[in-house]
């Protein structure tokens, strides 16, 4: 699979978010410890801004002089739904071709060592994941088809 990018000359700081060419969500399981969802959403979040080219911008500086490191130009939603409704959207997202899905499983939060987690996730299938969190990053049409009916976490 291609991981979805913005190319250099479609990067416009200046338009509002939603005229980006790609979407970005992340869905969270409303019912997950306030402690482990954070943490969820730090994880996915961290591991989608290595991947997607043009995602973050450019950094700035305060009136003080002190600089700030980038953030993510186009937005990022973050979502909020039942374990089964956020298992079908990770299931929905990870058949459409050209889609970057990111996600935390239940195993990358109980294994304190990074290793123990890969092998715990290699014998795990995906309907057993446990997935607290996913990262969903796309063509903006595709995304919202997923989660058009969920709403943001309040």
């Amino acid at each position: 699979m291609t991981t979805p990018a913005f190319s250099p000359d479609e990067i416009n700081t200046g338009d509002a978010t939603r005229a980006a060419r790609l979407k970005w969500v992340v869905i969270v399981d409303r019912d997950t410890p306030p402690g482990r969802m954070v943490n969820a959403v730090a994880c996915v979040s961290a591991a989608t801004g290595a991947v997607v080219d043009g995602l973050i911008a450019g950094g700035g500086a305060d009136a003080a002089g002190t600089d700030h490191p980038g953030l993510p130009w186009s937005g990022c939603s973050v979502l909020a739904t039942s374990a089964e409704k956020l298992g079908n959207a990770r299931a929905k997202a990870v058949a459409v071709d050209g889609l970057l899905v990111v996600d935390m499983p239940l195993a990358a939060q109980t294994n304190r060592v990074y290793d123990g987690y890969l092998a715990e996730l290699a014998t795990t299938a995906p309907a057993d994941l446990a997935v607290s969190a996913v990262s969903i990053v796309g063509e903006r049409a595709e995304v919202d088809a997923i989660v058009k009916r969920l709403s943001l976490l309040a």
